[in-house]
């Protein structure tokens, strides 16, 4: 399953902002910030990349059904299945 760039802009604007939420985090605890502080900001990093990943398992699930012809990266459903559960 190959991913167009329609596809990959969301998911890489998530992963950027996770990474500078994940920044944001190493920066709070290097300069000893609050705990509350750097455990909101470490769910906000934890749920930006829960949510790239259900994008991309989505994006698959999606080329699968439109077009289960594709070979260029073919995965069963079993496979798809296996991979969302990983992130639930």
């Amino acid at each position: 399953m190959a991913i167009t760039t329609t596809d990959i802009k969301p998911v890489l604007n998530r992963l950027r902002r996770a990474q500078g939420q994940l920044n944001a985090v190493i920066t709070a605890v290097e300069n000893g910030g609050k705990c509350r502080d750097v455990v909101i900001q470490l769910a906000a990093v934890s749920s930006a990349l829960d949510k790239a990943g259900f994008q991309i398992i989505s994006t698959a699930m999606q080329k699968c059904l439109t077009d289960p012809e594709d070979t260029t990266d073919p995965m069963t459903v079993e496979e798809l299945q296996k991979l969302f559960m990983t992130l639930a």
